[in-house]
């Protein structure tokens, strides 16, 4: 019985330590700001939104092995909500974001990819650490409840897409939500 307890308590713990670590206490702070202006590579994706990552390390990879191009900002545009649209449904806009975004490099990549400059406005912006992976699954938990508190608080519209930035030297999450009056 003392092993089964013990075991219990030292789960209950890890877990505890886990939910620390990945900033699970952290408040998450929702405002409005303007940002944007990047130029990003893409591809467009329909299904299950959790598959998208197999999608922008493509095209990581492909950038880096094919034109010796590296990018340190993974990006999702998530255009419908998981909770009403079926899973195979879902579509997305999911690929990395050039550092260099100059003519001749745009040029090179021009026909082997989707490349579009995203538009600098006003946004619902929320930013959550990321220490790996499961951060991602936090920021899920934490940020879109504040982001639909922040919604509906401000009398904004509900729908609309949600971009998230993986910005793996920054070590966070941005997440943009289209303001909808």
């Amino acid at each position: 019985m003392k092993t089964i307890i013990f075991v219990i308590v030292l789960i209950a713990t890890l877990l505890l330590i886990l939910f620390i670590w990945f900033d699970g206490f952290k408040k998450v702070k929702v405002t409005i700001s303007k940002q944007g202006g990047e130029t990003l590579v893409y591809e467009e994706f329909t299904g299950d939104y959790k598959l998208s990552a197999a999608v922008m390390d493509k095209i990581y990879y492909s950038l880096l092995e094919d034109h010796n191009i590296e990018t340190f900002k993974g990006f999702g545009i998530y255009y419908d909500n998981p909770r009403k649209v079926e899973k195979s449904k879902l579509r997305s806009e999911v690929g990395c974001i050039l550092e260099d975004s100059g003519e001749e490099v745009i040029e090179s990549l021009a026909g082997k990819y989707n490349i579009k400059l995203f538009p600098a406005k006003d946004f619902i912006t929320a930013e959550f650490p990321y220490r790996g992976k499961l951060s991602i699954m936090m920021g899920i938990m934490k940020v879109y409840p504040a982001l639909n508190r922040f919604v509906k608080e401000n009398g904004l519209g509900e729908d609309g897409w949600v971009m998230e930035i993986y910005d793996i030297p920054g070590k966070k999450i941005v997440y943009r939500k289209e303001m909808i009056l």
